[in-house]
């Protein structure tokens, strides 16, 4: 899989630290940055990160910020992203299984590189189930998106 990565930067040392393991699982990583310490608007990377999931560029992302919590924020106004934030390993699994999500989010300032490892490898590793009543649930909340989408 292609997998889009971008922090702001409270996020890019631990997004250089996840780039090797994703890698390791036979992914190829998209780094949209930023790599380094100096103040940046996290919206301007989750709106890279996800364009290019939204346009089919990259097959999923994954958005770090201090709290995980702003990146999560911007990613969810683009159409056809599902971000979830996650900092446990039991939500890793369960927004692949249940929700579809094609985008995680990581606070670095929340989570240790060591349980980030842990979600990452579990969310790209875990399937969407495909069960009806999760079908249905991700169909609904397409349909919120459709409606309250800005037609020109």
């Amino acid at each position: 899989m292609k997998i889009a990565m971008g922090a702001d930067h409270a996020g890019y040392r631990l997004k250089d630290e996840l780039k090797p393991l994703i890698e390791s699982l036979g992914h190829e990583v998209q780094d949209y940055g930023c790599s380094c310490g100096d103040s940046v608007d996290y919206p301007d990377y989750a709106l890279a990160v996800c364009e290019k999931v939204a346009a089919g560029e990259a097959d999923k992302g994954i958005l770090i910020c201090g709290t995980g919590i702003g990146m999560t924020i911007a990613a969810n106004k683009v159409p056809g992203i599902r971000c979830a934030l996650v900092h446990d390993l039991f939500s890793a699994k369960a927004t692949r299984e249940h929700n579809d999500s094609n985008v995680l989010a990581l606070g670095e300032r929340v989570i240790g590189p060591g349980v980030a490892q842990e979600i990452v490898k579990i969310w790209l590793e875990t399937e969407f189930s495909e069960g009806e009543r999760h079908r249905n649930r991700v169909n609904k909340v397409k349909a919120l998106e459709d409606k309250f989408a800005i037609h020109p």
